[in-house]
């Protein structure tokens, strides 16, 4: 999922399987198809699977499903949101069983609201592996869980929830997404990097900055005075953002990195803008697609990132979690260039 350069590949394709280098326009399915509610693929699994590590909420619904390994059969997931229609999750995860050979395995979309979710995951039974949550739900898993990350807690959101002998455990890989999708860009240390927005996926944004080597992004919002829920969330990740108003009036400095997390429309009042220094762009939007600021910073010859790398590697991130095997990456990727085409 790298970039196709300039010359040979126009804004309207997803470029999916081109090699990072020369100025490029990326577009993957994003976290959601709304920018704003979006560790490292290589995640820290001593701190995951530390039961100290993670703080207990609820009361405990216990489902054994340690043994998910070859063999077995039947086993259930699903993404649930609201809506949920559009989301390309089922092709991602029915890729990733086939390739692994778990037969029986299946995933489904499942319509569910907040005050919905407790009693739709207390009636599970056995079979269920997982769950993946969208919008408007990830906030709510927290609470749902009966056990949380030490990530999920601090960015204040969950997107998946794992059956376990301890019950459910919550945990966030939007976080692996936005990570995995400017890695293959390209970027692997961000020394100053500019968030567009200040919601559910700016949120997920400072925790990946900070693994990138970020602790002090800029950030631009509307209004300072609603980003209560981000500052708490850089407090609990122990790093310093700049925030600042003025959004629609900004003028962006020199930056190695600028990731959108503004929902469709949002971002045109920002443009023209110079793009000083040809920054790597990471829209997390993928539909509609291309965006007015993606397309600005091709044209001045910045990479750019769309959701649909996001959507991968945060999907496969989940399929570790869930089937305890690595993810077939390269299947999953061509599902989903598959279903994004439909």
């Amino acid at each position: 999922m790298s970039a196709a350069t300039v010359a040979s590949t126009p804004l309207t394709e997803f470029g999916l399987n081109n090699s990072p280098g020369s100025p490029s326009y990326r577009q993957d399915a994003g976290m959601e198809r709304h920018g704003d509610d979006h560790e490292d693929l290589r995640r820290d699994e001593s701190r995951r699977d530390d039961p100290a590590a993670n703080s207990t909420i609820g009361e405990s619904r216990v489902i054994d499903n340690t043994d998910r390994r070859d063999g077995e059969t039947g086993r259930r997931a699903a993404v649930l949101g609201f809506p949920v229609a559009h989301s390309l999750s089922p092709d991602l995860h029915a890729a990733a069983y086939a390739a692994l050979g778990l037969d029986g395995w299946s995933y489904d979309r499942i319509e569910c609201r907040e005050n919905e979710l407790d009693d739709l995951v207390a009636g599970l039974g056995p079979e269920w592996i997982g769950l993946s949550l969208t919008m408007p739900l990830k906030r709510v898993t927290l609470q749902v869980a009966d056990r949380v990350t030490d990530l999920a807690a601090a960015v204040g959101a969950a997107n998946t929830l794992v059956a376990g002998p301890a019950g459910w455990l919550a945990d966030n890989t939007d976080v692996a997404g936005i990570i995995g999708a400017l890695r293959e860009s390209g970027v692997e240390k961000v020394e100053r990097a500019l968030v567009l927005g200040a919601g559910g996926t700016a949120q997920a944004a400072l925790a990946a900055l900070r693994e990138l080597g970020e602790p002090a992004p800029t950030v631009l919002v509307r209004d300072t005075s609603r980003t209560a829920e981000l500052q708490a969330t850089a407090e609990r990740l122990g790093v310093r953002p700049v925030i600042s108003g003025g959004l629609l009036d900004a003028t962006f400095a020199p930056v190695d990195v600028v990731i959108s997390t503004l929902p469709p429309g949002a971002a045109e009042a920002l443009l023209p803008q110079p793009w000083l220094g040809r920054p790597v762009l990471l829209d997390v939007l993928y539909a509609p697609w291309p965006t007015a600021l993606a397309g600005s910073a091709f044209a001045a010859g910045c990479r750019v990132v769309g959701g649909l790398p996001v959507l991968l590697h945060q999907a496969a991130a989940q399929v570790e979690l869930m089937t305890s095997k690595p993810a077939p990456v390269a299947a999953m990727r061509d599902a989903l260039t598959a279903g994004a085409a439909r």
